[in-house]
C-alpha cells in the first residue's frame, strides 16, 4: 500500500506514499481535475549516501549519535490525511517552514501518491528548496542553450508527445523494398511504448494491494510482463506475411492513429503558442531582444520568469505554483494575480498556490489548505477569511469555556454542600441528589455543538469507546509563528541624520544614462522609509549608495559619525547557499561565528541564533546547504543584528519566508527602536512595517507595550517612495497608488 520514488543519485531523500485501499478501489487512467485520496500517509527518508556521508562526518566531530542517527531517520509529513482538489478550484496551500508543502507539491507532481492517474497532467513550478532538500533547477545541456522562446515552444508537453507519437508512426524504416513491413514495425513499436507506460500502472497496482488482492495483482502484473515482451518480439518479427489479414487490420489501424495524432496536432498549431508565450512573456517583463535570448545566459531571477511562463503555458489538469511572486516586480504580481482568475472561468484547471505574499494569497486563493500536525485541514474562504473564522471560533470557545468553568465551580459547591449536609443530618435524598448531579455534570459539560457546527449527539458525534460523554472545550492556538527578537539599537551620543543622500546622481560609467537622477533622502533615527518600484527603477543601486557598497556619481552621501548599518542583500541567501556548496562543514553556529567571533562567546552566539529560531544542533550540527531557504534568511539576519545596528536596510528580506515568520518579522521590525529602509514588492509587508498597519499584524500580547513606547511608534516618521526612472517620488497614500497605477497597464496586457 506504499509507493515510493526513485533514489536520486546524489543521494537526496526519497518520498514515501501510503494511502487507504478499499476492494472496491480501480484505478483510473482517464484525465482528471478532481483528487480524493483517503488516509494518505506521507513521509521522507534519507538516502544510503546522505546518511552514510551524515555517519561519517558527525563521528569525525564526536557527535556520532546527533548526525548520523538523525540523518538516517524517516521524518512523516502526512499521518492518515485526507488530500481532496476539486477541478476548477485554487487552493491556496499554506504552513510553516519545513511543514512539508514542497514535498507534498512534489510528490503531487511526480505521481508518487497512490491513486494518482498516470493520465492526469501535473505541471509544478518549484522555485524554493524543498524541506527534503530538494528544488527545481534551471534546465542544463541542449535545452538550456536553446533561446527563451525555443525554450517555450519546446516546452508544451502535451504537444511533445504527440509529436513523439507521430514521428515514431511516421518513422518508416523500410526491409528491402517492402515499405508496408516499415509501416508495421513503426506501429508496433508505437505500440510497444504505450504498454510500457501502462507497465508503470500495473506495478503501482500490485504494489497498491495486500492479501489476495495483492497476490492477484502481482499475478497480473506477470502476465503483463509477457504482453511487454511479446510487444517488443512483434517489433522486431520479420517472418509474417504481410498480406495476413492480422497485418492488414494492423496497417489500417495505423493510418487511422496516424491521422488520429495529425489532426491532433492541427488542434495545437506551433503560430498559437507562440503567440501566447510572447504575450505571457511580454507581461512578465522579457523584450522582443531577450525573448532571443539563449536561456542559460538569463539570469536567475529571468530563467525563473521564463519557466514560470513555461508552467502557466502548459496544458495540464493541476497546475502546481511553488512561490511564484518570486522575482516579479509588482507589475508581474498583479498581472498573474489576474491571469490567474481569469482562468477561473476559461477553464477546469485545479491550481494549487504557495506563497508568502499574502495579498497574493487572498486575491487569488478560493479555498485555504493548511497544512499542520501531520494533516492537512480544508477552509472555504481565501486567507483573511480564514483567520477571521479562526479568531472568532477562539473567541467564541473562550466564553464558553470560562462560562462553564463558572456553572462546573457553582455545581460542584452545590454537590460538597449536599454531601456535606446529607452525611450530617443521615438525609439520602440529599446525598442521592449529589450523585444526581455530579452524573448531569459529567454528562452535559464539554462541547455543545459538533465540528459541523449542529447540536451535539452523543450516538453520532462520540461514537466508539470514550472515556467522557462530550468532547472537552478546546481552544485552536494561534497560528502565528513564535516573535522574533531584534536587539535596541544604541544611542548615538549626539543628535543628527543617520544617512543623507543629497541631490545624488549615479551611473556605472560616464557614457552611460543616469540610474539615479536627482535623488534626495535623509534618514533619521525610528523612521520608516520604504522603497517601491518596478525592476530595474534603481531601487538596488539606492541601497549600495546608502550602505556604501557604491559611490555616487554626483551629489554627496552622508553619514552619522556612530551610524552602524546592518545590510540584508535580495543576493543574501543565494551567497549562502554558495558558500555551504563550497564548505560541507559550514553551519550556522560557524557562520556567525566567522562575523562575530571576536565580539561573541559561544553562548551569545546561541542566544542570538536562538532568538531566530535557529537552536541546538540546526545551529551547530545541520549543514549551512542543507538550511531551508527559511533558516538561510533567519541565519542572514543574525549575522547583521548581532553588531546592533541603527539602521536596517533589508533588500526583498520576506523572499523565502512563509507568511507565518513574514507576520513574526513584521512584529518584532514594529517594535525596532532603529530605522528601516525597506525595498519589497509584498504588499501586506510594506503596508504593515512602513505604513503601520497594525491590524495586518495580528493581536500579540507580547506586541504590545506601555502608553509611551505605542505613542513613540504612532509619532515614528513613516514615507513610502515609488523609484521610477532613477527618480524618487513621495506617495501620498502608500501601496494603494502604486497598485492602482500598475492595473492600468495589467488590464492592457491581458486584453493584448
Amino acid at each position: 500500500m506504499a509507493h515510493s520514488d526513485s533514489e536520486d543519485v546524489t543521494g537526496a531523500p526519497e518520498i514515501i506514499a501510503s494511502r487507504q485501499q478499499t476492494r472496491f478501489h480501480l484505478l483510473e487512467d482517464a484525465r482528471s481535475s478532481d483528487v480524493t485520496i483517503e488516509q494518505l500517509t506521507l513521509s521522507i527518508r534519507a538516502s544510503k549516501a546522505g546518511s552514510k556521508a551524515g555517519s561519517s562526518k558527525a563521528a569525525k566531530a564526536g557527535k556520532a549519535k546527533a548526525g548520523g542517527g538523525a540523518a538516517a531517520k524517516t521524518r512523516d509529513i502526512l499521518v492518515d490525511a485526507t488530500l481532496r482538489l476539486k477541478a476548477g478550484v485554487h487552493f491556496g496551500l499554506l504552513g510553516r517552514n519545513g511543514s512539508g508543502k514542497s514535498t507534498l507539491l512534489r510528490a503531487l507532481a511526480a505521481k508518487v501518491i497512490p491513486g494518482l492517474s498516470l493520465a492526469t497532467r501535473i505541471v509544478l513550478l518549484q522555485q524554493t528548496a524543498a524541506e527534503d532538500g530538494s528544488g527545481t533547477e534551471a534546465p542544463t545541456g541542449p535545452r538550456g542553450a536553446k533561446t527563451v522562446m525555443q525554450y517555450i515552444l519546446e516546452g508544451d508537453e502535451a504537444r511533445n508527445q504527440i509529436l513523439e507519437e507521430l514521428n515514431t508512426l511516421t518513422r518508416i524504416e523500410p526491409r528491402g523494398d517492402n515499405e508496408e513491413l516499415g509501416q508495421l514495425r513503426a506501429y508496433r513499436r508505437l505500440l510497444y511504448t504505450r504498454i510500457q507506460r501502462q507497465r508503470i500502472e500495473a506495478q503501482k497496482n500490485a504494489a497498491l494491494r495486500s492479501g489476495a488482492r495483492g497476490s492477484q495483482a502481482r499475478k497480473e502484473l506477470i502476465a503483463f510482463e509477457k504482453r511487454v515482451e511479446e510487444a517488443r518480439d512483434r517489433v522486431d518479427n520479420t517472418e509474417e506475411r504481410i498480406d495476413s489479414k492480422e497485418c492488414q487490420d494492423e496497417l489500417a489501424e495505423a493510418s487511422r492513429l496516424t491521422a488520429e495524432l495529425q489532426t491532433e496536432l492541427d488542434e495545437r498549431p506551433l503560430g498559437d503558442l507562440e503567440a501566447r508565450a510572447r504575450k505571457v512573456l511580454s507581461a512578465l517583463g522579457f523584450t522582443d531582444e531577450m525573448m532571443q535570448k539563449r536561456f542559460d545566459e538569463l539570469s536567475g531571477g529571468w530563467q525563473m520568469r521564463c519557466m514560470l511562463a513555461n508552467t502557466l503555458l502548459q496544458d495540464a489538469d493541476i497546475m502546481i505554483l511553488d512561490e511564484p511572486t518570486n522575482f516579479l516586480d509588482l507589475l508581474g504580481i498583479i498581472w498573474l494575480q489576474k491571469y490567474l482568475i481569469d482562468l477561473r472561468t476559461e477553464s477546469s484547471k485545479t491550481i494549487i498556490v504557495v506563497s508568502h505574499d499574502r495579498d497574493f494569497i487572498d486575491h487569488v486563493c478560493q479555498e485555504i489548505i493548511m497544512i499542520k500536525d501531520q494533516n492537512l485541514e480544508y477552509f472555504d474562504g481565501n486567507l483573511t477569511t480564514y483567520e477571521e473564522d479562526q479568531q472568532s471560533k477562539r473567541v467564541n470557545l473562550t466564553r464558553l469555556k470560562n462560562a462553564q468553568e463558572k456553572q462546573i465551580a457553582h455545581v460542584e459547591k452545590t454537590i460538597a454542600n449536599n454531601i456535606r449536609a446529607g452525611k450530617k443530618s443521615g438525609d439520602e435524598n440529599k446525598l442521592r441528589q449529589a450523585v444526581s448531579r455530579q452524573k448531569k455534570l459529567e454528562d452535559r459539560m464539554g462541547m455543545q455543538t459538533n465540528a459541523k457546527g449542529g447540536r451535539f449527539k452523543l450516538s453520532r458525534d462520540m461514537a466508539g469507546y470514550h472515556t467522557s460523554k462530550r468532547a472537552a472545550i478546546e481552544i485552536p492556538p494561534e497560528e502565528s509563528a513564535v516573535a522574533m527578537t531584534l536587539p535596541l539599537a544604541p544611542d548615538l551620543r549626539f543628535p543628527g541624520a543617520l544617512v543623507s543622500l543629497d541631490h545624488v546622481w549615479f551611473s556605472y560609467k560616464p557614457e552611460q544614462a543616469s540610474i539615479l537622477q536627482d535623488v534626495s533622502l535623509s534618514i533619521e533615527m525610528g523612521s520608516r522609509v520604504g522603497i517601491v518600484g518596478l525592476n530595474g527603477s534603481g531601487k538596488s543601486t539606492l541601497v549600495k549608495l546608502v550602505t556604501e557598497v557604491a559611490s555616487p556619481t554626483k551629489g554627496t552621501v552622508t553619514r552619522h559619525p556612530r551610524v552602524k548599518i546592518g545590510y540584508y542583500s535580495q543576493l543574501a541567501v543565494e551567497d549562502l547557499r554558495t558558500a555551504g556548496a563550497a564548505d560541507p562543514s559550514m553551519t550556522a553556529l560557524s557562520t556567525l561565528a566567522a562575523e562575530a567571533g571576536k565580539e561573541m562567546d559561544e553562548s551569545d552566539m546561541r542566544g542570538l541564533l536562538a532568538s531566530f529560531h535557529l537552536k541546538g544542533d540546526t545551529a551547530s550540527a545541520v549543514p549551512v546547504a542543507k538550511l531551508s531557504g527559511g533558516q538561510l534568511v533567519r541565519l542572514a539576519l543574525a549575522c547583521i543584528i548581532w553588531k546592533h545596528p541603527h539602521l536596517l536596510v533589508l533588500d526583498e528580506v520576506t523572499t523565502h519566508l512563509d507568511f507565518y515568520t513574514v507576520q513574526a518579522l513584521g512584529r518584532a521590525l514594529r517594535g525596532f527602536n532603529g530605522a528601516l529602509l525597506l525595498v519589497s514588492h509584498d504588499r501586506f509587508f510594506v503596508k504593515s512595517v512602513i505604513e503601520g498597519a497594525a491590524e495586518l499584524m495580528g493581536s500579540d500580547e507580547e506586541d504590545e507595550g506601555s502608553d509611551a513606547e505605542e505613542q513613540v511608534k504612532a509619532e515614528m516618521k513613516r514615507n513610502l517612495y515609488l523609484m521610477k526612472k532613477g527618480k524618487l517620488t513621495l506617495l501620498a497614500n502608500g501601496v494603494r497608488d502604486f497598485e492602482e497605477s500598475l492595473e492600468s497597464r495589467v488590464d492592457k496586457l491581458l486584453a493584448a
